[in-house]
């Protein structure tokens, strides 16, 4: 048996709250692999939102799931995450953030820990009671590792009576491996 990077973790971690979730957020788009994982293992009824400034992230986001018969039960949103709240009203059972740069694309054009962090709140404050948001980090570039600094230090001023935050990674890796971070939400504030 294979040990799993971060983003099949994320999955795994996710993949028992999506039977019964209504509203699901990809805050990532990217190439679309989290979001046909997400749109794939929902029930029918799910609405998906996935996020992505770059519009090659978008239209290939769009292929993925034309793709796989699934294009109609996602609404794929060109803005930043860091506008999550203007586009979505309802309560949300699950989010993914997998942070960093579109593989195959420009590495200059990265998630930022100001728009990840505006996200997360906007995400936290949407979150139902049982809720689950995972986020995949890249600290083994410059500004991965800025970025996963500034989540680790949001997240580890949680409330712990409303939050349970828990990370993973590879302990053995070189070149400071991805970390997983997991928020499972406790309770109303």
């Amino acid at each position: 048996m294979a040990v799993a990077n971060a983003t099949q973790m994320a999955h795994n971690f996710i993949m028992p709250h999506l039977t019964n979730a209504n509203h699901v957020i990809d805050a990532t788009a990217g190439n679309g692999h989290d979001t046909l994982f997400l749109a794939k293992n929902s029930a029918a009824q799910t609405i998906v939102w996935a996020f992505d400034i770059q519009p090659q992230a978008i239209a290939n986001t769009k292929l993925l799931l034309q793709k796989h018969g699934l294009r109609d039960k996602v609404q794929l949103i060109l803005d930043n995450h860091a506008n999550i709240a203007k586009h979505i009203n309802v309560e949300v059972d699950i989010a993914m953030f997998n942070l960093g740069y579109l593989p195959g694309g420009d590495h200059t054009k990265n998630t930022c820990p100001s728009t990840t962090l505006a996200a997360l709140e906007q995400t936290l404050q949407l979150l139902v009671v049982d809720g689950i948001v995972t986020i995949a980090a890249y600290p083994g570039y410059e500004h991965g590792k800025m970025e996963t600094h500034a989540v680790h230090q949001f997240l580890s001023n949680l409330r712990q009576q409303t939050f349970a935050v828990a990370s993973w990674t590879m302990v053995n890796q070189i070149n400071n491996p991805p970390v997983l971070y997991v928020i499972e939400k406790r309770r109303s504030e």
